[in-house]
C-alpha cells in the first residue's frame, strides 16, 4: 500500500479566492455570510447567503472560457490551477497515472435555471447550444483533465453535502492501491439562486435569520438552519514517495478515510450517530492517535438535529475521551458550501496541523448543553494536533470521514 502526501491546495471560497486569504480569515475568525446579492432576495424567506466575492470570470479565466463553462466549473478551474501551482506537479507526472475526483452536489444549476427561463419565454430556439455540457454535473471533473492533461481515471462524485471528502476520500484510495499516482481532488458549487433557496428553505434545513452574525450558528442553542455558501476547493494527492523524489512540499499526509450510510432518511441523519462514528473510527483504523492531539473539523450545519447528532457520534467514537477533542466548524465562517463544503473543510484541517492553530467556531456564545464538547469558541487557539479529521454528512444518509497526520518540516 502506497502512502499519500498533500502537495498542492487551492480555494476559492465566501472568504476569498485563495488558500492564503482563506486560511486567514479562518484563523482571524472573519465572516464569509452577508446579505444575498446573487438575486433579488425581496420574496424570499431567506436573506442572507455566504458568496464568493470579487470573483470575475473574464478576468480570472478569459472571456471564452467564462461563456463556456457554468460558475461552478468557473470556480473549479481557478481553484484546480492554483493547486497545481502550489504542488509544482506539472510536468512531473505521466499523464496516465493522474487523474481527477472532482465532485458537486447539483451541478451547472445556474445554467439550467437561465435555460429553462429562455425555454418558456422565447421557445426551444433560444436554448443555448451549450446548455448540456455547461451544465452536467461531470463537467467539472472533465474540465479539469483536460485543462491540466490528466489522462488517468476522472470521475464525478455526487454525494451531496459529503461530496468533497467523498472525492478526496476516492482519490486517496485511488493512490493508496497503487492506481494512481496523483490526482485532484475536490469539490466545486454555485447555487445561490431563487430556486436552490426556496428548496432548502421549504423543506426547513436553511435559516431565516437576516443577522449574518446570529445566521449560522453551529453548535448553539439559537441554531436554526444552515446558510447556503458556494465555492470550490481542491488538493493535490500524491504518492508520498513520488512527492519525496522531487523535492515537493508535503503539507500532510492523508492516512484514512471512511465512508457509511445511514440508510435511514433523505434528509435527516440518524439521530443516534451510529454510521457517522463508524465512518469515524474507519478513517482512523491503523492511525496511532491519542483525542489531547486531534482536531476535529466537524460538519457542523448549524441545524437542530445535525449538531446533536455529531456531538453523539464523536462521543461514541471516542466514549469520555470526545471531551479532549479540539473541535470547530468552519461553516460558521463559509456557510455550507455544499459540495464543495468537505474539500474546503479538509484545507481547513490540514493547514491546522501544519500550522498548530485550531480554527474557531464563530458566534458561538449560548452554547447547547446538549452540545457539550469544546468547540473552539469564537476565537483560534494555539495547540500542536498531530491528527486531524474531517466529518461530513449529507443528504441520503452519506457519511465521510477523512483523517490527516502531521509531517515533520
Amino acid at each position: 500500500m502506497n502512502r499519500v502526501a498533500i502537495t498542492g491546495i487551492g480555494a476559492i471560497t465566501p472568504l476569498g479566492n485563495d488558500k492564503d486569504t482563506f486560511w486567514n480569515a479562518l484563523k482571524n475568525g472573519e465572516c464569509g455570510i452577508g446579505p444575498i446579492t446573487k438575486f433579488d432576495p425581496a420574496e424570499s424567506r431567506c436573506h442572507v447567503a455566504a458568496e464568493v466575492k470579487n470573483f470575475d470570470a473574464k478576468t480570472m479565466l478569459d472571456k471564452s472560457t467564462a461563456y463556456r463553462t457554468d460558475p461552478f466549473v468557473q470556480y473549479a478551474m481557478c481553484a484546480s490551477d492554483e493547486a497545481m501551482r502550489d504542488s509544482g506537479l506539472a510536468g512531473n507526472v505521466d499523464p496516465d497515472r493522474f487523474g481527477v475526483y472532482m465532485g458537486s452536489g447539483v451541478g451547472g444549476i445556474q445554467t439550467l435555471c437561465e435555460n429553462d427561463r429562455a425555454l418558456e419565454t422565447k421557445g426551444a430556439r433560444f436554448v443555448n447550444a451549450l446548455f448540456v455540457p455547461k451544465m452536467i454535473i461531470n463537467i467539472a471533473a472533465g474540465q479539469l483533465a483536460i485543462r491540466h492533461g490528466a489522462h488517468g481515471n476522472t470521475l464525478c462524485l455526487s454525494t451531496a453535502c459529503a461530496t468533497g471528502s467523498t472525492a478526496i476520500g476516492e482519490a486517496y484510495r485511488a493512490i493508496k492501491d497503487g492506481y494512481l499516482t496523483a490526482a485532484i481532488a475536490g469539490g466545486s458549487e454555485a447555487a445561490i439562486n431563487p430556486l436552490t433557496t426556496a428548496g432548502f428553505i421549504n423543506c426547513t434545513a436553511l435559516t431565516q435569520e437576516a443577522d449574518p452574525n446570529c445566521a449560522c450558528v453551529p453548535f448553539d442553542s439559537r441554531r436554526a438552519g444552515f446558510v447556503l455558501g458556494e465555492g470550490s476547493a481542491v488538493l493535490i494527492l500524491e504518492e508520498y514517495e513520488h512527492a519525496v523524489s522531487r523535492g515537493a512540499r508535503i503539507y500532510a499526509e492523508i492516512v484514512g478515510y471512511g465512508a457509511t450510510c445511514d440508510a435511514y432518511h433523505v434528509t435527516s441523519p440518524s439521530p443516534d450517530g451510529v454510521q457517522i462514528a463508524r465512518a469515524i473510527l474507519e478513517s482512523l483504523s491503523g492511525v496511532e492517535y491519542s483525542c489531547e492531539k486531534m482536531y476535529v473539523n466537524a460538519h457542523g450545519t448549524g441545524t437542530q438535529l445535525n449538531d446533536l447528532t455529531e456531538t453523539s457520534a464523536l462521543k461514541k467514537a471516542f466514549g469520555e475521551d470526545a471531551k479532549k477533542l479540539r473541535i470547530s466548524s468552519t461553516k460558521s465562517m463559509t456557510g455550507h458550501m455544499l459540495g464543495a463544503a468537505g474539500a474546503a473543510e479538509a484545507i481547513a484541517a490540514v493547514m491546522a496541523l501544519k500550522e498548530g492553530v485550531i480554527p474557531p467556531t464563530v458566534h458561538l456564545e449560548c452554547p447547547d448543553p446538549q452540545c457539550d464538547l469544546d468547540y473552539t469558541p469564537n476565537k483560534a487557539v494555539k495547540a500542536d494536533p498531530t491528527v486531524a479529521i474531517s466529518t461530513s454528512l449529507g443528504f441520503g444518509g452519506h457519511n465521510a470521514c477523512l483523517a490527516f497526520k502531521k509531517v515533520s518540516e
